[in-house]
């Protein structure tokens, strides 16, 4: 942590909390630090070169959003079509993440999606979605209840 400069361990504390939505997000982060939104996503990005931030990237409180149903789903997908398939599932709005796992669950299950519905049938929509990318071997692991997410805090 020493390499970072005293405007940097700044701009760390204020990246590592909520942000407004806004159309210009950085303009209150470069306030806070006596500089533009531009300078201050010029500091993000120079942090991001250096490797001390490695992502940066949106939460989405789905709940809050009004997708009530939520289900990780589990894919057995032929090692040659995982990226065509998963082309398929990012496509969708319905789904948030998409991940190759390897090793593979239970030695089959390669390709992690989450799916969201604002509706109670997320099943329906899985079994849509299966068929569109002709996969029939899968698990749905539903939501059961959600716990308190918070994000780490490096810088205090």
């Amino acid at each position: 942590m020493n390499d970072l400069t005293v405007i940097e361990k700044k701009m760390a504390r204020l990246l590592q909390q909520d942000m407004d939505v806004s159309s210009f997000p950085f303009e209150a982060i470069g306030k806070c630090c006596d500089m533009t939104g531009i300078e201050a996503l010029n500091v993000l990005k120079k942090m991001m070169r250096k490797g001390f931030i490695r992502r940066f990237g949106a939460l989405l409180r789905h709940q809050k959003a009004g997708y009530t149903n939520n289900a990780l789903v589990l894919w057995a997908i032929p090692r040659n079509k995982i990226e065509s398939i998963a082309k398929i599932f990012i496509a969708s709005s319905s789904v948030s993440h998409c991940y190759e796992r390897n090793p593979a669950f239970e030695h089959q299950y390669n390709l992690f999606t989450m799916f969201h519905s604002p509706d109670d049938d997320i099943a329906a929509l899985i079994k849509k979605m299966a068929e569109k990318a002709g996969i029939k071997d899968y698990l749905i692991l539903g939501s059961v209840e959600e716990f308190k997410k918070t994000s780490p805090e490096y810088f205090s």
